[in-house]
């Protein structure tokens, strides 16, 4: 019992060592999770700098839509391996163009465009894990 005590102790020191929240440790066929009351830290929440580079990020940000990966699972630009992306950067879409797979529990699930526009940007690489709502693609619509 001592020698557990000892053990907890010691992981506690390690989260203070290295500021941590949160820690959870498996050896030998036990699970120990400790977590620490971080209530009583005062959050900062970042101030934005006036300027140009904002007013454009806004102004970029209004004129595009999202593609959202609407499941969990892996990202496929492509039909199979080895053929041609169903969409590239640059390229025009039209609503209804499938313009990926999400591959969830072994099922390929094709994803389409509800909307029509260039393709500005497809910020997941091919054969990456997706969330739910992660962005696929972003579009500029017509």
């Amino acid at each position: 019992m001592e020698n557990e005590m000892e053990r907890l102790k010691k992981f506690i020191k390690f989260m203070d060592d290295n500021n941590l929240a949160e820690i959870e440790i498996e050896e030998e066929g036990k699970r120990i999770r400790l977590k620490r009351n971080v209530s009583g830290v005062p959050i900062m929440n970042p101030i934005p700098s006036v300027g140009t580079e904002n007013k454009l990020e806004s102004t970029i940000e209004e004129n595009i839509v999202e593609i959202k990966s609407p499941m969990v699972g892996t990202f496929y630009r492509a039909p199979s391996p080895g053929t041609k992306p169903y969409v590239e950067a640059g390229e025009v879409i039209k609503p209804g163009d499938v313009v990926c797979i999400v591959e969830a529990m072994k099922l390929m699930n094709e994803i389409k465009a509800e909307v029509g526009g260039k393709v500005v940007k497809i910020p997941v690489d091919n054969g990456e894990p997706v969330e739910f709502g992660q962005t696929l693609f972003i579009i500029e619509p017509a």
